[in-house]
């Protein structure tokens, strides 16, 4: 009598039916969704739409009169500030004329070498014009350039540093205290050319870079000076310093001469005629002899 009948079904209890439904089944109802058509709306779901632009696109905003006169207003006030610089600069410097100091070729620059070291063997140190325009130095080896004094500047720095510290006495600071005052001499030197100029009221061809040229020649002799004394010790300094001395003081003379002292008989015509080419000669000479001074304040501590 305990035995229990397995073969008979247990009855299942229905759902209550008055319990809600938690979630709500509506994978039936759902329309079917296109897998590519899904991920391309993901993948632009991070673009903008055309409405954000005023509904017919970004071309508006350059289509619009009012940015473009302010984008043409801002290009007309870029044009007038690079036209005003570029005036500004070339009232201090301008760039053919600077070219032209620059328009040398290996063959003048040898011949002018060999003219600041041996002056006394050159004979024509007049100007060559055409069209009352001075030739290029590469025409006319009479005319001033900056090449040289630029090449002669760098390499004067070269060889202090070299002396330096083969003296054991080099430093960055030492260096470039060596190059700014050298430098400096050139801006006073040139500054006091063109003050004693103005106020002597001499009119003359000379320009500032023609000044700075002239000024700068120096260097080249400078160079010859301290490989000297490096080889061949003070003694050897002293006499490079005199024979670059001489040849330098003979070449600006000779050269200042064709600049400053053209107009001398024109002068003698008129009132105060020996005072104006007395000033010229005065100046054209404390010019020369100012020279060998800075030679050797630039150079005599490089050598010891």
């Amino acid at each position: 009598g305990n035995f229990v009948n397995l073969d008979k079904p247990r009855a299942r209890a229905a759902p209550p039916t008055a319990d809600p439904v938690l979630f709500e089944d509506t994978s039936a109802s759902a329309p079917a969704m296109n897998s590519q058509e899904y991920y391309s709306q993901g993948y632009n779901m991070g673009e903008p739409s055309n409405d954000m632009f005023g509904g017919a696109g970004g071309n508006n905003l350059f289509t619009d009169p009012m940015a473009s006169a302010a984008m043409m207003y801002g290009s007309s006030l870029a044009n007038q500030g690079k036209d005003m610089v570029n005036k500004e600069i070339s009232r201090f410097m301008s760039v053919n004329k600077l070219k032209y100091f620059f328009a040398v070729d290996t063959r003048y620059v040898l011949k002018k070498l060999m003219i600041l070291m041996f002056p006394y063997t050159h004979q024509d140190w007049e100007v060559r014009y055409h069209r009352d325009t001075p030739l290029t130095p590469r025409q006319d080896v009479n005319a001033p350039d900056l090449y040289i004094p630029t090449m002669a500047f760098i390499t004067y720095i070269l060889l202090a540093g070299m002396a330096l510290g083969i003296q054991k006495r080099f430093s960055p600071e030492v260096l470039g205290l060596c190059a700014s005052t050298a430098l400096v001499w050139i801006i006073i030197e040139v500054l006091v050319m063109l003050l004693s100029l103005y106020l002597l009221t001499v009119h003359s061809d000379l320009s500032t870079f023609d000044l700075i040229a002239y000024s700068g020649y120096k260097y080249v002799g400078m160079i010859f000076t301290v490989l000297c004394g490096l080889l061949f010790g003070s003694d050897g300094y002293f006499v490079a310093l005199i024979w670059s001395s001489c040849a330098l003081m003979f070449f600006i003379v000779r050269s200042l001469k064709m600049k400053i002292l053209p107009s001398i008989s024109s002068d003698s015509m008129g009132t105060g005629s020996s005072a104006k080419p007395q000033f010229r000669l005065y100046i054209t000479v404390a010019t020369a002899i100012f020279q060998p001074v800075i030679i050797y304040w630039l150079t005599s501590h490089l050598v010891r």
